[in-house]
């Protein structure tokens, strides 16, 4: 199965850990994300979040 990937300005599912990846699959850092609240934008077009395991 896929992994859920969201972007910014959609509504965080579950509080948890997610990491920021840009259109490239490089890294931008992990931080916590709280249930309810929106994915904070990035620096890059085309980046998204991934919540880890």
């Amino acid at each position: 199965m896929a992994e859920k990937k969201w972007v910014p300005g959609e509504e965080v599912p579950t509080s948890g850990n997610y990491t920021a990846y840009d259109k490239n699959c490089r890294c931008g850092g992990s931080t916590y994300l709280e249930k309810g609240k929106r994915f904070p934008a990035t620096q890059h077009s085309g980046s998204y979040y991934v919540r880890e395991k």
